[in-house]
Formats: C-alpha cells, structure tokens, sequence
C-alpha cells in the first residue's frame, strides 16, 4: 500500500514524532507506515487522515500487488 504520510508531514512541517503523539501511536509505527513495512488499521488511517483533514484515499492507495488474484 502506498502513501503520502511523508508528504503531508512535509507540508505542515512536522515530525514523525509530532504526528505519533497526535494520533497516539510510537514514532517506529509511523516510520513503518510510511516506508510501507506496515499497513495501518482502519482505525490508525483513519486517524491519520483526520490529523491531516483529508480523506483516507487521498493518503492511502491500493497498489496492484495490494488487491491479488480475482
């Protein structure tokens, strides 16, 4: 799954850090997502699409690796 997490944290300029503390996740969780080692929960895009004021979709997308075999 792809993101732009890093890119909306360019924007604001904050930290992964800053953005940990407020969606109440560790700063490792962030950096995993962001490199794409970890997809988040529903609940954690969710979060992070709040945080951000955009829609989930806007930050995450599905690659096709993402969606297997139909």
């Amino acid at each position: 799954m792809k993101n732009t997490i890093k890119v909306e944290r360019a924007k604001l300029g904050i930290s992964q850090t800053q953005l940990a503390d407020s969606v109440g996740v560790s700063k490792q969780t962030i950096h995993s997502v962001e490199s794409g080692r970890f997809v988040p929960s529903t609940v954690l895009a969710l979060k992070i699409a709040r945080f951000f004021n955009v829609k989930v979709e806007s930050i995450f997308e599905l690659e096709e690796s993402d969606l297997g075999s139909k």
